[in-house]
């Protein structure tokens, strides 16, 4: 028999998610009706002209070859102009700009692409498993930093971990507005964090995945706003939530040239890139379709209304998030001792609904569950009722 060690595979615990995936499916087969706030997956159509687009493009038999693995250079204009228009930002397509098979893909590469071994990377938590697990696939150190509600503390964490470290950190990944806190940050925020990085030469990745999913006047800052910004730092941004385009898997990663080229060559060993025509439908996303994105935004805070004042109602207490699609909800005094798979648990038992322990986002995130807004406001007020009867209830 060959050796059965698989190491990187092994360095990887198991899935909690796939756990709670597990009862949802069990209790579904067994007739149950499961509400599910699960995964981060969007429940709703892509927008019609972005539908429209790709099956116009796919009926042309040219583009069914090999695509760019790069992007096509309109693709990349159009990302370019996004970031014009958006942020008043200036970025060389040629350069600055490489496209991904969504932000997960490009965020793993990148860690492949620029670490090894005898590197330590700083990252947020809790966090989404990518940003903590990609690092640990390229072999090198993780050392996570609590997330603070001060962001100056968690600044000034930063730099004492920085400070104390035997060897400089290589790399600081950070994600705002947060999966799954929700926790947002200022461009002040970004500003201080470029100065740390530069002042120690450390590279900096932001993941802007939920720069559109914003509520109340708040607006998500790009750390490429940051003067001088990108002489360290790459964001990561994807269509997925904004576009309601998950399954088409296109994202990107702009900034640092270094770093940006250097996902550039792994991905064109790795890869042929997304499917052409998906490439020239994200283009007539990016290009026309700002209103849908207003609109996908709204369905969202009607839903984050409808979940956190149900829940404030029947005594959980949640704070109602400036962004993201998701609901962070600290566990109820009661269950708290139980830690946040246990209760996931008995989420779906006793009030037929799934929902994220906080445990998969890493260590800091026990005490907590995630809310996905991926059920509509008739299913929410339906499970707020299965939580108040279980809520009630003699354990």
């Amino acid at each position: 028999m060959p050796d059965k060690e698989f190491n990187n595979a092994e360095k990887l615990p198991p899935y909690i998610f796939a756990q709670i995936g597990e009862l949802r499916n069990e209790a579904r087969a067994n007739g149950e009706d499961i509400i599910d706030f699960g995964m981060g997956n969007p429940d709703q159509a892509t927008p019609k002209p972005i539908v429209d687009k790709l099956i116009e493009t796919v009926q042309n038999p040219i583009t069914h070859r090999y695509s760019q693995s790069a992007g096509l250079p309109k693709l990349r204009m159009a990302i370019r102009d996004w970031y014009a228009r958006k942020y008043n930002i200036e970025l060389d397509h040629v350069n600055e700009i490489v496209t991904c098979m969504g932000s997960k893909e490009g965020i793993a590469h990148l860690a492949l692409a620029t670490l090894s071994s005898d590197d330590t990377v700083l990252v947020q938590s809790p966090t989404y498993p990518i940003h903590s697990y990609g690092v640990v696939i390229a072999g090198a150190s993780l050392h996570s930093i609590a997330l603070k509600d001060d962001l100056n503390e968690f600044l000034e964490d930063i730099e004492r971990e920085i400070i104390k470290a035997e060897k400089k950190p290589k790399m600081i990944i950070i994600n705002f507005p947060s999966n799954p806190t929700t926790q947002v940050a200022n461009l002040d925020f970004f500003t201080k964090l470029v100065e740390i990085g530069k002042r120690y030469d450390i590279w900096i990745v932001h993941d802007l995945a939920y720069a559109d999913i914003v509520f109340d006047d708040y607006k998500a800052p790009s750390i490429l706003e940051v003067e001088g910004a990108k002489d360290i730092a790459v964001e990561f941004f994807t269509l997925s939530k904004s576009y309601n385009m998950p399954g088409w898997r296109v994202g990107f990663c702009c900034g640092n040239k270094s770093l940006v080229q250097a996902l550039t060559k792994i991905k064109s060993y790795m890869d042929y890139g997304t499917f052409t025509p998906i490439q020239v439908a994200a283009i007539k996303a990016l290009n026309d379709c700002d209103q849908d994105v207003k609109e996908i935004c709204k369905i969202y805070e009607l839903r984050r209304d409808e979940l956190c004042e149900g829940l404030n109602r029947i005594g959980w207490d949640v704070e109602k998030p400036l962004a993201t699609m998701f609901v962070w909800a600290k566990i109820p005094d009661k269950y708290k001792n139980l830690g946040s798979l246990e209760f996931s648990k008995l989420l779906i038992q006793h009030a037929k609904v799934a929902v994220s322990p906080g445990a998969g986002f890493g260590d800091h995130g026990d005490e907590y569950v995630r809310f996905s807004l991926i059920e509509n406001e008739h299913r929410i007020r339906q499970a707020i009722r299965g939580i108040k009867n279980f809520l009630s209830m003699e354990m």
